[in-house]
């Protein structure tokens, strides 16, 4: 799980409460939900590399061990730039907590970031599908990293994670009474969330944990 940048102003999406009215108006269950949390909505914070480097280092481990070993990693660079997590050196890096595949995706992920690999100047102009797809290149990102990165970093409103666990058992639980559903089942049922598709993820993760996740 990626986990917040301190010390960073978090930002809010402009279309937050266009998203919401339209949802309130097309889906029966977003209708009951959104009341429930305020002014709560989805926020991002930090910078586009080292918000896929926390989401290295936190694969597979619990959300406190992360944090601590981001913080050992971090303190091995003046700041956490690409140019700079290239110049440590692999016995530092491990000696901070990471795993040599870690390392090894830490790097690639720097040197895409380095080397021009990515279009991140463009990336504001580029659609959902052909930034995933700059991503998953990158040793360690996946696709459900890539949409997460979509979602709350990049702050684009019509991304449906349908390989996150905690959308699969929220639409089951809302609209299905806790019977499993299939990926077209959740697919039918977001077909009325769009363009909004980020906005109704977001409360249906808030339906299963009222403390909204940053990333």
């Amino acid at each position: 799980m990626m986990a917040v940048v301190e010390g960073v102003v978090p930002v809010t999406p402009a279309y937050w409460e266009e998203a919401c009215k339209h949802l309130v108006k097309k889906d029966r269950v977003m209708r009951k939900l959104i009341p429930k949390f305020g002014d709560a909505c989805l926020q991002t914070r930090g910078d586009a590399f080292v918000t896929l480097a926390r989401s290295i280092v936190g694969q597979q481990i619990s959300v406190p061990s992360a944090q601590k070993v981001w913080e050992r990693f971090a303190a091995l660079p003046r700041k956490i730039t690409p140019a700079n997590v290239l110049r440590l050196k692999v016995d530092d890096m491990r000696a901070a907590g990471l795993s040599a595949r870690k390392v090894e995706y830490l790097v690639d992920l720097a040197l895409h970031f380095d080397n021009g690999a990515l279009h991140v100047a463009n990336w504001a102009e580029m659609p959902d599908d052909e930034i995933v797809d700059e991503l998953v290149a990158i040793r360690g990102i996946g696709r459900w990293t890539a949409e997460m990165f979509l979602i709350f970093h990049m702050m684009r409103p019509n991304v449906l994670p349908l390989d996150d666990p905690g959308l699969i058992t929220g639409i089951s639980q809302s609209y299905f009474s806790g019977d499993v559903v299939s990926r077209s089942d959740a697919r039918e049922v977001a077909a009325a969330w769009a363009p909004y598709c980020s906005v109704a993820t977001w409360y249906i993760w808030r339906s299963l944990d009222p403390v909204p996740v940053e990333y």
